[in-house]
């Protein structure tokens, strides 16, 4: 009998162990499929687009239905894709080099996108500050009040501005009226324009990480360096700032990305004088219909946005690491 019971809970633990197995098995698939995930969304909505822009760049112009000549094409099989390897043509991304207009384009585009983000912090992080200190049952009004332009249109919001900024607009019209100015203010088709119409629309994206990094921040840190003697303003530059340092950076990452891609505002606010590589692209896939350069200036605006994130991405890393 003993034998038999001896039995009997060995193979109660063989199974509970099997049991035990299947699970640890089971939760390092879900683990591994959630990390997956992610990478099949940057596969299929990154990197493959990417990879179609790059072959175009390659290709040359034609007037033809795409107007280029494909490049690296697989008609001729694996063996032909292998043999045009060779053929590969760099020519539109020499043509850049030679065209000031593309590198000035670059240039414009960082500063104007620079500044809006500057300006941006500047007016979204005594927003966040505020919200982060009010009390807790106005938190998720103020915040659906930031979130609210979003139920808009972005293009009616821009077509919006230009009814206030316009000689004759809402604004002028007000200044006027009050006895401020004389003569209407030339904002529209300006640079000006441009950052007010980049700063409204991109508000809310940095006023939200902000948020996120004061609202979880301790108070009572700022309580205790006044009563050590610690003026406000040193307190804040010491303590409050650094702290939300995360918030900031990701504001700004947030902002000055898209901005310097930026199409709609400086096309509607800017005026035809404004140079941005936004418009620039524009022009070279519908005005010029000259598809392989434009895409090697959208590659170039890519390599130019990824490789500064990736550089402060490992950064963080080894500081992480170091703090450990």
């Amino acid at each position: 009998m003993s034998n038999v019971a001896l039995s009997a809970d060995e193979a109660a633990g063989s199974g509970s162990a099997s049991r035990s197995i299947l699970s640890r098995a089971r939760s390092a698939l879900l683990g591994r499929l959630v990390i997956i995930v992610p990478y099949l969304w940057l596969l299929i909505f990154f990197l493959v687009p990417f990879i179609i822009v790059f072959k175009i760049s390659l290709s040359q112009t034609a007037i033809a239905m795409p107007p280029y000549v494909p490049a690296l094409s697989l008609d001729d099989g694996i063996g032909g894709l292998f043999a045009q390897f060779g053929e590969m043509s760099f020519d539109n991304y020499v043509w850049l080099t030679e065209d000031a207009l593309y590198f000035n384009a670059y240039i414009s585009s960082i500063v104007i996108a620079g500044i809006s983000t500057l300006l941006t912090l500047l007016v979204g992080y005594p927003i966040a500050y505020g919200m982060a200190r009010a009390p807790s049952t106005l938190r998720p009004t103020l915040l659906m009040l930031v979130i609210l332009p979003f139920w808009t249109s972005f293009l009616i919001r821009v077509y919006a501005w230009i009814g206030i900024l316009k000689p004759e607009g809402l604004l002028n019209q007000f200044l006027q009226g009050i006895g401020v100015i004389d003569d209407p203010l030339l904002i529209m088709n300006t640079n000006t324009a441009i950052y007010i119409g980049i700063v409204y629309s991109y508000l809310p994206f940095m006023i939200l990480p902000l948020y996120a990094s004061l609202e979880k921040m301790d108070y009572s840190l700022i309580e205790a360096a006044q009563d050590l003697g610690c003026p406000p303003i040193s307190a804040f530059w010491k303590i409050t700032f650094p702290l939300s340092l995360p918030g900031v950076i990701a504001g700004c990452m947030l902002v000055f990305i898209p901005a310097v891609g930026e199409f709609v505002i400086p096309d509607l606010l800017g005026g035809s004088q404004t140079l941005m590589i936004g418009k620039t692209l524009w022009n070279e896939f519908f005005n010029n219909r000259d598809w392989p350069v434009s895409s090697a200036v959208a590659v170039i605006l890519l390599l130019l946005l990824i490789v500064p994130i990736m550089i402060f991405q490992a950064a963080q890393a080894r500081a992480q690491e170091q703090a450990r």
